[in-house]
């Protein structure tokens, strides 16, 4: 009597799980840290930065004289400027870490001060008989827009959410600075406002307008501030 032979029995093959929604968020989150974080390794360690370094290259074009203007002004003053901005900007239903920006700059620039002598007329400019004395009746001086000074102007510290960090990645300027320019600019100008720039201008226009006339042969020169509109 033959004992029959049982046919071995296959493994029932049970079907993949599927990696759950929250799972794969959770992951990409990750993913993401990772990469931000790999980013501040190489930012931080020497010779990790210099291994993966970039290179700079300069392919401007010449540049092109557009116009040309006749100045008539004296720039008789200039001051020099510096100011902390500190700007932050807060999402108003996510936390900073998540959603938010604040950048420490040191603005450093210029303001000139000037006397426009192009708006003399006639009635402005008197002279006596014998050329011995002379009176000049002048605009006062004016401020020029702010000018930042690129080598002395400095970001001093930036801090960025995470989904700001994501935007910069995909930004044509990922670092950009102009929110802390303009307003660096704006703090300078009304400095030079509340200044005795405009003051020191017109002492200094009138030393020399004393000196030329001076040592074309006149004895006497007064000059005067608050010209008319012609």
């Amino acid at each position: 009597m033959t004992t029959p032979v049982k046919k071995p029995t296959s493994p029932v093959e049970k079907p993949a799980r599927r990696m759950p929604g929250w799972a794969k968020a959770l992951t990409a989150v990750v993913l993401v840290l990772v990469v931000l974080f790999a980013g501040l390794r190489l930012s931080v360690l020497p010779g990790l930065k210099d291994l993966f370094g970039s290179e700079t290259q300069d392919r401007s074009g010449p540049a092109l004289l557009k116009s040309i203007q006749d100045i008539s002004r004296y720039e008789a003053a200039s001051g020099n400027f510096q100011v902390v901005v500190d700007l932050e900007k807060d999402a108003k239903l996510l936390p900073d870490a998540i959603r938010g920006s604040r950048t420490l700059y040191v603005g450093a620039g210029t303001v000139d001060a000037f006397v426009d002598l192009g708006k003399l007329g006639e009635d402005d400019v008197r002279v006596d008989g014998d050329r011995t004395s002379a009176t000049l009746r002048l605009p006062h001086a004016a401020l020029g827009e702010p000018a930042l000074d690129p080598d002395r102007s400095y970001a001093v510290s930036k801090q960025r959410g995470l989904l700001d960090r994501l935007g910069d990645l995909f930004s044509d300027n990922p670092n950009g600075e102009q929110a802390v320019r303009k307003l660096a600019s704006r703090h300078i100008g009304d400095a030079a406002k509340d200044s005795e720039l405009k003051a020191r201008a017109e002492s200094n226009t009138t030393a020399m307008l004393r000196g030329l006339l001076s040592s074309l042969g006149f004895e006497e020169v007064r000059v005067t501030y608050g010209i008319q509109a012609h």
